[in-house]
């Protein structure tokens, strides 16, 4: 069975770090972009970062901050956080896509085997 299970995340301080972690289930995920999004309050669900092969994509407000990076031994993508914002707070999916024509664009459309996903609240 197919699934993507997220973890880490927590409350942390304006300013402070926090590391995601995407662990895949079913299936290998260097044969697939896997994607970062997330969803804050109130707002639409926007993409964060994805990577295939060593390609990497930021949006423009995390370009500079979050880094995104695979280990294959494990399965499992990881997003880490530095510089987090109140603007930050979210809460943050990762997704699979299955075809390779979304994620890299920042659309959500085409994103498929959604996780549950992890809270991250930024705050003093």
């Amino acid at each position: 069975q197919v699934q993507l299970v997220e973890s880490g995340g927590g409350l942390v301080q304006p300013g402070g770090s926090l590391r995601l972690s995407c662990a895949a289930f079913g299936f290998t995920l260097r044969d697939y972009t896997i994607g970062w999004f997330r969803q804050a309050p109130g707002k639409k669900r926007e993409g964060v970062s994805c990577i295939k092969s060593g390609s990497t994509y930021y949006s423009d407000s995390v370009l500079g901050r979050f880094t995104i990076s695979a280990d294959n031994a494990k399965n499992t993508v990881y997003l880490q956080m530095n510089g987090l914002e109140p603007e930050d707070t979210a809460v943050y999916y990762c997704a699979v896509d299955p075809y390779g024509s979304s994620c890299f664009h920042g659309y959500v459309d085409g994103m498929e085997y959604w996780g549950k996903g992890t809270l991250v609240t930024v705050s003093s």
